[in-house]
């Protein structure tokens, strides 16, 4: 798997493609027009956490094509992706640095953040990364970390699901830089949506971490045009359902796109989720949320 080109990678989980990260890319640009070379992202899958605790519930920002496509957005000219494993787990600094990224990929160089760790045990920091790794011939950039205060100290992964989980999807957005999102492929349903008025594109988050439950001002995007959308993440407790599910009303937009692609940006939580007596209740309650979700992206749309 040698490349054809000289390229250098910022390395990373990259889970979110958040500030932080799309600094550590704009760093790597740099590093590589100063050395002729291309700006390349290198990442894992699995993520390693989901290696080394498998039964953690789903914890992704972003689902692994979503963020490689956002790698490419933010100046990744490739993206290269490594299968993490235990053979990958159990390397030492000096095996993957020097047989991996060196000898396996052919990268010329790498950045990394200041807090970056590699190697079996996570024994590998910045100082290993820049002695074995200009020793092996790589060029070592450390980016430092970039903040922004009252948010967080830094940018990072974990403020952004924090946020997401607690429905605050501005400090989200504040920290990913754009409006969180998930895509999926829109599936058959029971259609008690199209019954009430209120048709929806569904579909599972799967291995992508769950908001908080309840209704949303949303943006919905496919085939090259985005629709403003109300949606429903939960178990549709006044009806049922066996596994959390998205559902996205699309405004003024009522045609079949049953197994198209769709992607669904949150834009800001409108109130929890909750059963209600019967399905009129439920039918005002969806209108109600409507012209909320109106109201909200109209003044969105205006800032």
């Amino acid at each position: 798997m040698v490349t054809d080109g000289r390229y250098i990678a910022a390395i990373g989980n990259f889970d979110g493609v958040h500030r932080g990260h799309q600094h550590l890319l704009e760093e790597a640009a740099a590093f590589a027009k100063a050395h002729e070379a291309h700006a390349a992202a290198l990442t894992f899958d699995p993520h390693p956490r989901r290696y080394f605790r498998p039964d953690d519930p789903p914890f992704l920002l972003t689902a692994p094509e979503v963020r490689d496509g956002l790698l490419s957005r933010y100046g990744a000219k490739k993206v290269f992706v490594l299968n993490f494993d235990k053979e990958l787990a159990s390397l030492t600094p000096e095996d993957f640095l020097i047989a991996t990224l060196k000898g396996k990929l052919g990268l010329a160089g790498v950045v990394a953040g200041a807090d970056f760790r590699f190697g079996k045990g996570r024994t590998g920091g910045i100082e290993a990364l820049q002695t074995i790794g200009e020793g092996a011939g790589l060029l070592v950039r450390i980016a430092e970390v970039i903040s922004e205060k009252p948010y967080a100290e830094k940018y990072s992964s974990s403020d952004a699901r924090n946020a997401i989980v607690a429905g605050d999807m501005r400090a989200a957005a504040h920290v990913l830089g754009r409006a969180w999102g998930v895509r999926g492929v829109v599936s058959v349903g029971q259609r008690l949506g199209r019954t009430l008025g209120f048709p929806t594109a569904n579909f599972s988050l799967g291995e992508v971490i769950e908001p908080r439950k309840g209704v949303y001002a949303t943006r919905a995007t496919f085939g090259g045009h985005t629709f403003k959308a109300v949606s429903n993440f939960g178990r549709r407790p006044t009806v049922g359902s066996d596994a959390p599910l998205l559902e996205t009303h699309l405004f003024d937009f009522d045609d079949d796109i049953y197994g198209t692609e769709i992607d669904v940006e949150f834009i800001e939580f409108i109130r929890d989720e909750q059963k209600f007596d019967g399905l009129d209740a439920l039918k005002a309650a969806i209108s109600s949320d409507c012209e909320r979700a109106r109201e909200i992206l109209s003044a969105n749309s205006a800032r």
